[in-house]
Order: structure tokens, then sequence, then C-alpha cells
């Protein structure tokens, strides 16, 4: 199975929650004013901010932090963030990809540069790894939106093109220049979703044991502690032995 939600399901657990919240809230808040900088601070007219307050709203963002963070866009004294994104491989022949927003691309390298030279990895050329994933719309709703039955005939109809359904919920997955339709459509059929992104997908996995998976586990945990980073992509896959025991450890 492919790892990355199980692994960061983990990493939550074990961390401390407050802290972790506070990050989340902080490149939520970097999202949405980026995104109403680069069209209107209005979200029925800016997809892209329509979709960051959407999945701000997912994580309980409170109300004044949101229009904070749109007002700040149109601050003509405030930072200018521009969208980098790093490739490499990781502890036993992963792929990763990293997504960042940053006002400072040389500080932004050397960090994450730092963070895969540590973990024994290598930050590689763009396009080093990017062939193994593909660019796509991930929508994702809880188990009790309905059953699996329910979502991949609402899926089917709005246009997606698969459906993952488990204990935890559904991941439906549609064309990257389709996730507004599509999220439109699916949420006039089973309400709003619990988060609406534009996702790198992996198309080849790297099977990973535990001690690699841990390996993995930290490396993707020290990148998403840097502020600057947004969002951490990788190829690894784990069998069900390995995460009971990554899970109990």
């Amino acid at each position: 199975m492919a790892g990355h939600s199980q692994f960061k399901n983990i990493m939550h657990r074990k961390g401390r929650q407050d802290a972790i919240r506070s990050k989340i809230f902080s490149k939520l808040a970097r999202e949405i004013t980026v995104a109403a900088k680069m069209g209107l601070p209005d979200p029925a007219m800016n997809p892209r901010l329509r979709l960051a307050i959407q999945n701000a709203k997912a994580e309980s963002m409170p109300k004044d932090n949101i229009q904070r963070a749109i007002n700040k866009a149109a601050d003509a004294g405030g930072e200018n963030y521009e969208e980098v994104r790093y490739e490499g491989y990781g502890p036993g022949g992963v792929a990763i990809i990293v997504e960042a927003l940053t006002d400072n691309r040389n500080r932004t390298a050397a960090n994450v540069r730092a963070a895969f030279t540590k973990a024994g990895g290598a930050l590689g050329e763009t396009g080093s790894v990017g062939f193994m994933f593909a660019r796509v719309g991930e929508i994702i709703y809880a188990a009790k939106a309905g059953s699996a039955d329910t979502v991949m005939d609402a899926a089917i109809d709005a246009g997606a093109e698969d459906v993952a359904s488990d204990a935890d919920g559904h991941t439906i997955t549609c064309a990257f220049e389709d996730i507004g339709d599509v999220s439109k459509a699916l949420e006039a059929t089973l309400g709003e979703p619990e988060t609406v992104k534009i996702v790198w997908k992996a198309q080849t996995g790297a099977p990973v044991d535990a001690d690699r998976a841990e390996s993995v586990m930290k490396l993707i945990g020290v990148l998403e502690e840097d502020d600057d980073v947004q969002n951490v992509f990788a190829n690894f896959e784990i069998d069900e032995a390995t995460m009971a025991k990554l899970s109990a450890a």
C-alpha cells in the first residue's frame, strides 16, 4: 500500500498537537495570501483562493485568521512569495517531491538540501523524479459521506477518474485541470469535502521495510517542519505488517 497518508497519521499522533496545528495554520495562511495576490481576493472569482479557504475551514482555521490572510495580499509592503519545487531521493531510493512557497529561494534550497543530505538522501534537478508522479486533483470525504458504492456513483457522475474507499474515508482522484468542476459536482451530491487539493500521485512505488520507513518518516517530518515547505509527496510503499509495527512503536 502507498504509505504517505498513513505515515502522516502516525506522525500526527506522535507529535505535539498544538505545535502541529500552529504550523498547519501558518502554511494555510500563506497559501491563502498567495492565492489572493495571484488573482482576485474574492473566492467566488478565484478558484485557487476558494480551494485554499475550503482547506483552511476543514482544519478549523478561525474566520478571522482566514480574512487576515486575504487582507495581507493587498499589503504593498508584504512579502512576495514564489512557488518552488524540489525533487530528490530519500532513504531506500524513495522518490520525494517538495513544494514550497518562499520569499528567499537560497534559504529554502539550503534547508531542503540539508534535510536530504542528513537523511542519507540526495536532492536532484527538477524533473529527476517527477516522471514517477502524476499531477492530479485529490478530493477527500469522511467515511460518513456515504457507502463506497454511493461515493463511487457520485464520482463517476462528477467526471472523476478513480475512487479509493476504506474505513478512514473516501479519496477521489480527478484530472488536475478538472478539480474545480469535479469538486463542485461532488459537493452538490455528497456535501462539502474534507479537503480539495492538487497533489503529486506516485505512479511507481518503492517498497520499504520498517527501518527505512522510520528514516523516510523522519525526513518528511523535518521537511514539513520548515516554514517554507507547503507539501511533501513520496512514492514509498509499506505492507500491513510494517504499518502495524510503526503504529505500535
